[in-house]
């Protein structure tokens, strides 16, 4: 083999070496990168999961209080009620027991 062909074998073996040099290295630069997207998408969903667990917190604390003032408010009409009832009874049982001494 002649000194051009060995310098020349020589030059494309070392062009080879850097090839797969340089693809590794863009092989590890691309797998970082989509590491990197990967974190940062996955950041993201967390951080999108939170504010829609935060929103759905406050729609359920809100609903719970509505609905215990609903519940108040029909507790507190229901007792009215029962105490007109009871006042309207009242009279009528006095009555009575007064009625029911004077005849004994």
């Amino acid at each position: 083999m002649s000194l051009e062909a060995i310098k020349s074998v020589t030059t494309a073996e070392q062009e080879a070496k850097n090839a797969v040099a340089a693809a590794q290295a863009q092989a590890k630069q691309l797998v970082a990168d989509a590491q990197a997207a990967g974190k940062a998408s996955l950041e993201a969903a967390r951080a999108k999961a939170d504010s829609e667990l935060e929103l759905l917190r406050r729609q359920a604390e809100e609903k719970c209080r509505e609905d215990a003032d609903t519940l108040s408010r029909r507790q507190e009409a229901e007792r009215d009620a029962l105490r007109r009832r009871a006042e309207e009874k009242l009279d009528a049982a006095a009555a009575l027991i007064v009625e029911r001494i004077v005849k004994d």
